[in-house]
């Protein structure tokens, strides 16, 4: 047997005797260089396997129990953005004949806005008893008639596993459920073009200042609060909560006495005994538990003491406002109004000229510049241009100047247009990695005052920005407009007077954008 190295181009070659030689063959000939005695032969062939065993035996090795401690691999805290100060905001409210109205404005600027048409209110939050229709191991997922006409569908990731008896089975959908199977659910997501709702099996219920989960062991405080705060009410929440029950702390807890927490448990603790005790009896499907209408759910969410006030045009929706929040945070009565004067009130705050720019495709920017907003089925694209901004020193910094106010811009429209899913951003291009983390970290710090779950990407190779915002209901395009017949949906058919002034489609017209 023979050994060549690239070193000698010669041959060891083993012996019957008990040594070895180092031969190189000339003319056809072996001719001996050197003799090899059997100890140093293991030694100057048996180097790399001795190199390999001992890293294989040091790979093996038991992890040290003393001695200095090996680094912690845990990742970094996630640092939290803080938004920028804002103007004062206010709230408008206007009902008409088809639908109610609620809008957000940021001094004179609208940034949030919310309807509910005549009967085509959301179910979001609603409760109801499902028969399940059709398991499918593939999708691990099951098809649930809950009563409101499409299916819903339910995955394997939103069981409440705790309520299904597997006996020792694998948690597999259909360990779990099965055709003909009565399942407790809640919608998370309205049914939307061909999908169905969204649906969970994990309750939750929420109230003022925070959520209760009812069959979760779950506790959460709201990150939008100060330190000294979350731990004052963890403190608090300690001794409230009930045992087996989880609870989550919204933001509009800061400054809530025991009082108004305890109240507030009271009243989702009584919602989920009466859906519990009501669950057993009826025949499904059947609803269980309604939210309240969306007047009522967009103060719960989002009016809290750094709202200057709240206009109301419509008596009956002002006395109900005045109940609910007697009931929940007294505070805030003396900032609700009922708007009596003669000039409408979206006109005179100009709501009606921002709501038709909202549909539009472009929106133009302070300086010149602009964005380009387009809707696919799967994503959202959002394109930055430059337009008539010149800037003043030099090209880097023009195109700095730009992604930055276009930034803050794109963090309000999501809001405005309540654009969901994924959404891709297309910045222009800046050489510097420091510019690229100013705009995006702008994005964040503007995006940080939605109460919408965002979550933003670096910069991609491609220098796209990568986002998404959860996905709850139809947006402001999905609500005043329609597909397009003559092209097949290519364009959509808007109802700008409808968003403006609340007059119904057939009535106001329709312009078309293709």
């Amino acid at each position: 047997m023979g050994i060549f190295t690239k070193k000698t181009a010669t041959i060891i070659r083993r012996g019957d005797a008990a040594e070895d030689r180092q031969v190189r063959v000339v003319d056809g000939k072996e001719v001996v260089i050197r003799k090899f005695t059997p100890t140093e032969q293991r030694a100057s062939t048996g180097t790399a396997t001795k190199q390999k065993s001992r890293k294989q035996s040091q790979s093996k090795r038991k992890p040290r129990t003393g001695g200095r401690p090996a680094p912690s691999r845990r990742r970094p805290p996630m640092e939290i953005i803080e938004p920028p100060e804002t103007a004062r905001k206010q709230m408008l409210v206007r009902e008409t004949p088809t639908q109610t109205q609620i809008v957000v404005l940021e001094g004179p600027v609208l940034v949030e806005h919310y309807v509910a048409k005549s009967g085509t209110q959301s179910i979001v939050g609603n409760v109801y008893v499902g028969n399940v229709r059709n398991v499918l191991p593939g999708m691990e997922a099951a098809f649930v008639d809950f009563g409101e006409g499409k299916n819903g569908v339910l995955y394997a990731g939103d069981l409440n596993w705790s309520d299904h008896g597997l006996g020792g089975k694998p948690r597999r959908i259909e360990n779990a459920l099965h055709t003909g199977s009565t399942v407790l659910v809640q919608v998370v997501k309205d049914a939307m073009g061909h999908k169905g709702a969204r649906l969970t099996n994990q309750i939750s219920l929420a109230g003022r200042y925070l959520v209760l989960a009812p069959s979760e062991d779950v506790r959460g405080i709201s990150r939008r609060l100060p330190d000294d705060e979350r731990r004052r009410l963890r403190e608090v929440i300690g001794e409230l909560r009930p045992k087996g029950t989880g609870i989550i702390v919204r933001t509009a807890a800061e400054g809530a006495t025991e009082e108004d927490l305890k109240g507030d448990i009271d009243r989702l603790k009584a919602i989920w005994d009466d859906i519990d005790a009501r669950r057993k009896d009826v025949s499904a499907p059947a609803v269980l538990y309604q939210e309240p209408p969306l007047v009522i759910r967009v103060i719960r969410e989002h009016f809290t003491r750094d709202f200057r006030r709240l206009l109301i045009e419509n008596v009956e929706i002002h006395k109900q406002v005045l109940e609910y929040l007697a009931g929940t945070e007294a505070d805030l009565v003396e900032k609700v109004t009922l708007y009596t004067d003669d000039l409408a009130l979206f006109e005179r705050y100009h709501v009606e000229d921002q709501l038709r720019k909202a549909l539009d495709r472009r929106v133009w920017l302070p300086s010149g510049g602009h964005l380009v907003i387009d809707r696919t089925e799967a994503l959202t694209v959002v394109d930055v241009n430059t337009g008539r901004f010149v800037g003043s020193s030099n090209l880097e910094e023009t195109v700095l100047q730009n992604n930055l106010e276009s930034a803050e811009e794109i963090a309000r429209q999501l809001r405005l247009r309540d654009i969901g899913g994924i959404i891709v951003i297309d910045f222009i291009d800046m050489e510097s990695t420091k510019h690229q983390e100013a705009v995006i970290r702008r994005l964040k710090e503007h995006l940080a005052k939605d109460k919408t779950r965002t979550q933003v990407f670096d910069v991609s190779h491609l220098g796209l920005v990568e986002m998404t915002r959860k996905n709850v209901s139809a947006g402001l395009l999905e609500s005043f407009s329609e597909t397009c017949e003559v092209c097949g949906g290519r364009g959509v058919l808007l109802h700008e007077e409808a968003a403006a002034t609340g007059v119904p489609a057939h009535d106001a017209g329709a312009t078309e954008e293709s």
